[in-house]
């Protein structure tokens, strides 16, 4: 397994190891002893969550707050995703920035996506079929989020967006300026 951090401290990329012979494949997911020691920190998953979106689906940025904030360990089972993290830790020198990553299920990369980010991702493919860990339960009242093409940010959703499907909830969600307020 090779873990690589990136540009923002805590948040790295993760490639399996492949094992492929005639029957198909084998990887290793995750493994509780490598990710702690590449990440310095145990993380301990309680929730695990999935979803199927259609191509140019945005799953905005959403993440929690306080006590109930999240890290996440998501990777694509099927299709492909352009993967979006922002960093909202306020005392943070990436504070704002963000990285972008296409997964897929067949390059099989996934992302560890600490506390104190935000969170989102494109369907690229037909349908994409999404997973992932998180380390907290999900509470509603700790939840926020940030509207997808907030020009703050400036992230390239690598799609038009008249090709982009918004759920209600989504197109309502306030700019990363507007949210700032809720990232303690």
């Amino acid at each position: 397994m090779k873990i690589t951090e990136t540009k923002l401290k805590g948040c790295f990329i993760i490639e399996p190891r492949l094992f492929q012979d005639e029957r198909g494949y084998f990887f290793e997911s995750f493994n509780k002893n490598q990710f702690k020691e590449a990440i310095g920190e145990e993380v301990n998953f309680v929730q695990d969550n999935q979803s199927l979106s259609k191509r140019g689906a945005v799953r905005a940025l959403h993440y929690q707050v306080g006590a109930y904030a999240q890290a996440k360990l998501v990777r694509v089972l099927q299709g492909k995703v352009l993967d979006v993290a922002v960093d909202i830790r306020k005392d943070s020198a990436t504070f704002g920035e963000h990285v972008v990553l296409e997964l897929s299920a067949e390059n099989k990369k996934q992302l560890f996506i600490p506390r104190g980010f935000a969170h989102g991702f494109v369907a690229l493919s037909e349908t994409a079929e999404f997973f992932y860990k998180c380390d907290n339960f999900y509470n509603k009242e700790a939840e926020g989020g940030i509207i997808y093409n907030d020009k703050t940010l400036n992230i390239d959703w690598q799609i038009p967006d008249s090709e982009v499907v918004l759920s209600e909830k989504d197109r309502q969600l306030p700019s990363f300026k507007e949210a700032i307020l809720k990232f303690d």
